[in-house]
């Protein structure tokens, strides 16, 4: 009479008939023939497992370094292996962290510095898992993966490194800030060169407009007083333009103003009286001029009354010369100074 045993899906059993093994009895109903000869030794997990490593090790240029190495296994589903998997390993996981700090101590410390080492993890990783590969085949179990999960250098180490990080990120910024500082001082310069390009054209204009007015000024004076010259009018605005500012500057809160003997010919007591003088004696000769007349026949009604209104503006032409210079007063008296 026999005994009937349950196997877990994840599990496979081994069984043994008087302590020798029998067989490997896969998830399900397990019947044992005879009870007391016939039992279930032990169960093999076919999970995949894992186990953390932690390896101690130097670099190339001697820096100590922890290593954290994950290997992920488990038993191959053979008969043949499952066999090997439960007679022959009593802890796979203690023979595992064995080969692992074999195979980092094995290549670390004769290839790679420590900046290297964290780009060569990968590396670190497939030399690890093909080293146990072969090794743990012969004991029924199979290498999934094998993981470099940190890289951890001493304290001190540590703190260097980030220091230098630190400031070479501090060194970058730097270099930041100065092309910002660089480009936001060429643009002023370029601003400031368009904004003094643009005044010297404004005013390039305005004495344009000044000379083209004074121009049109003294034209005008010749036609209405023959008897100066361009540049006798021209000295006799000048003077005109000399007492208006001095009038403005005496008018002015809180002016002071200082008067040199360095000035021009025109600008001296005698050059303003000549011009003054020259000025009144040509105003009131075109007045005193004789007009001819011509005959009412011959002329439109246009003519006649632009020839009235000249007639009427002849008179005080003498008064106005006389005032610029007196401050008042009619030709006669521009004539006496």
């Amino acid at each position: 009479m026999g005994c009937i045993a349950s196997v877990p899906q994840d599990q496979a059993a081994i069984t043994e008939r008087f302590g020798k093994f029998d067989k490997v009895a896969e998830p399900g109903c397990l019947c044992l023939p005879v009870p007391c000869i016939c039992r279930v030794a032990g169960m093999v997990s076919l999970r995949v497992q894992e186990v953390p490593v932690v390896v101690t090790t130097y670099t190339k240029d001697k820096v100590s370094v922890r290593i954290t190495v994950n290997v992920q296994y488990m038993a191959i589903q053979d008969p043949k292996y499952l066999y090997e998997a439960y007679y022959k390993l009593t802890s796979p996981s203690g023979q595992i962290m064995s080969y692992v700090d074999d195979a980092v101590r094995s290549m670390v410390p004769h290839s790679l510095e420590l900046d290297e080492l964290f780009e060569a993890k990968g590396q670190v990783a497939q030399h690890v898992e093909k080293s146990l590969a072969s090794e743990m085949e012969t004991y029924g179990y199979k290498i999934v993966a094998a993981l470099v999960t940190n890289v951890e250098p001493d304290e001190t180490v540590r703190q260097s490194m980030n220091e230098i990080n630190a400031n070479k990120r501090l060194r970058q910024a730097a270099q930041e800030r100065a092309e910002a500082q660089k480009y936001m001082t060429v643009k002023h310069a370029e601003a400031n060169a368009e904004s003094t390009y643009l005044q010297g054209e404004g005013i390039a204009r305005q004495r344009k407009a000044i000379v083209d007015g004074l121009k049109s000024s003294v034209e005008d004076f010749k036609d209405s007083i023959q008897d100066m010259s361009a540049k006798e009018v021209l000295d006799l605005m000048l003077v005109t333009q000399y007492f208006d500012t001095i009038k403005d500057l005496g008018h002015g809160g809180g002016t002071s103003l200082v008067l040199t003997n360095k000035r021009g010919k025109a600008f001296d007591a005698e050059g303003m009286k000549g011009i003054m003088n020259k000025a009144a004696a040509a105003a009131n000769a075109s007045s005193a001029a004789p007009r001819v007349p011509r005959a009412a026949g011959d002329r439109s009604e246009e003519a006649v009354a632009v020839d009235v209104a000249e007639e009427q503006t002849q008179a005080p032409r003498a008064g106005f010369m006389g005032s610029l210079m007196f401050g008042g007063g009619g030709a006669g008296r521009g004539n006496s100074g």
